[in-house]
């Protein structure tokens, strides 16, 4: 592989513009782009000099069309150890299938965030990257916005549902913080669907995928004429979501420069666009989401103090997946049967060698990493379930020896046993077992009574004597 400030990257793609952008992107890296128009220069590239020199390609579906899968065959068999990201505004898991079937290592739907891009490209090339980040899928299926949709009985979990699902009834500001992939995006559309604003829109600005100079722009709008490029006016998404609901992801990206003008909106209710005279008012419900605690970046002075105040009265607090890995085989057949509904794919089972080994891992990249590596292990799999030889990354990372692939235990979730070896208040036991059951049942309240053999009545006086909030 080439070294790292030597990269060559192969863009077929036939439109300017995006190249242009895609090559200024890469270039922040250290990566050099040669840009191609069609397929067949793309074959004849690969033979070249330059040809043998490249690290990554990026291919645009639109470029080959219908024979995009044709072409990422032929460049896999002329080299096989390059790794190639197919770029499509298509969302069907049916063409990521066919891609990655066809060899593709990434499938990347347009329009792609900057840092997801990178991160793509990182992954692709990097020479641990089985070890960092599996190479993970990121792959586009349906999903539910709401509480149900949230699987998990960890009590850490559920105290963050529990706080989200109260939030969600309000209309003040709520600040998320979690890891990447643990789950903020799905937790705001869950918030908004069960909020009062639920029938009007929810727009999701992510703050690291918008250009540093263009934030304050596309927050606050701009006035024709406010600055040079400036050639029309815009309104900004405080003043679209009017009455709505604003969710800023990655809310720890935000420049200093326009925190301040951030708290003066959330503050006062109102905003004023770049080169207006005037002000206008808002009701925005404003949901801020961050991979980073705020907290510390304000104590290293990277993040205001008072903006920090004002963007949580309600604070939630989404734990990774290492932290609840009594979860995963929940977790793990609730991906599965969602794979398995998806056009060219099936309904697979799993063992429990194969839960035992994704227990054993740590996932950095948390719940969105665990469904990506499922939908890569179902796309190859040719039996009727999953099972550890289905994951040879993990296997490759972990080993095969009982120490690194424990047995999952039936009571997954409910700890029997304290610390120091002896047994936990009954009372902690029933409450943890209850939390079990409402996540396993995704809060139907009655399905949970039935499954524990106890009235419904019986339920909720018992959830209110172990101070149990039932949200799901």
């Amino acid at each position: 592989m080439a070294d790292l400030d030597q990269r060559l990257l192969m863009l077929i793609d036939d439109e300017p513009a995006q190249s242009r952008l895609i090559s200024a992107l890469a270039a922040r890296e250290g990566w050099r782009t040669l840009i191609v128009r069609d397929a067949e220069t793309a074959i004849a590239t690969l033979g070249t000099r330059q040809g043998m020199q490249l690290s990554a390609i990026i291919l645009d579906q639109w470029v080959p069309g219908d024979d995009a899968c044709a072409l990422i065959s032929e460049l896999k068999a002329r080299r096989p150890a390059l790794p190639i990201l197919m770029l499509t505004a298509s969302t069907s898991p049916l063409l990521a299938v066919e891609a990655m079937r066809a060899g593709a290592t990434d499938y990347l739907v347009k329009p792609v965030a900057p840092d997801r891009l990178m991160h793509a490209l990182r992954s692709a090339t990097a020479r641990e990257a089985a070890r960092d980040e599996l190479a993970p899928l990121t792959e586009k299926m349906p999903s539910n916005p709401d509480f149900e949709s949230m699987i998990g009985a960890a009590p850490n979990f559920r105290k963050a549902l529990a706080v989200a699902a109260k939030a969600a009834r309000g209309h003040g500001p709520v600040l998320i913080e979690g890891e990447s992939g643990a789950g903020k995006e799905m937790l705001i559309r869950a918030m908004h669907a069960a909020s009062p604003r639920a029938r009007l829109p929810l727009r999701i600005i992510n703050i690291g995928g918008v250009p540093a100079n263009s934030i304050e722009s596309v927050l606050f709008g701009h006035e024709k004429g406010a600055f040079p490029g400036a050639f029309d006016r815009q309104v900004g998404a405080l003043q679209h979501c009017d009455g709505a609901t604003l969710a800023l992801d990655e809310i720890d990206r935000l420049p200093e420069s326009v925190q301040d003008r951030l708290l003066e909106a959330v503050k006062k209710g109102d905003c004023r666009p770049i080169g207006a005279r005037h002000s206008f008012r808002v009701d925005v419900r404003l949901i801020a989401a961050s991979n980073l605690p705020l907290a510390d970046l304000a104590d290293q002075g990277h993040f205001m103090p008072e903006l920090l105040t004002a963007l949580s009265p309600t604070k939630v607090l989404l734990p990774p997946l290492r932290e609840r890995t009594g979860d995963i085989p929940a977790l793990t057949r609730f991906f599965l049967a969602r794979i398995g509904e998806q056009p060219g794919l099936r309904e697979l089972g799993i063992t429990d060698g194969a839960l035992s080994l994704l227990a054993a891992y740590d996932w950095p990249g948390n719940v969105r990493q665990l469904q990506a590596v499922l939908f890569r292990a179902a796309v190859f799999c040719d039996g009727d379930a999953l099972t550890s030889e289905d994951f040879p990354q993990l296997l490759n990372i972990l080993g095969t020896g009982p120490s690194t692939a424990p047995q999952v235990p039936e009571s997954a979730g409910v700890m029997l046993y304290t610390e120091d070896g002896h047994l936990r208040p009954l009372e902690e036991i029933e409450a943890d077992v209850i939390r079990l059951a409402i996540g396993l049942y995704r809060g139907r309240m009655t399905e949970v009574a039935r499954r524990l053999g106890i009235g419904r009545s019986t339920l909720y006086r018992k959830l209110s004597e172990l101070g149990i909030d039932n949200a799901a």
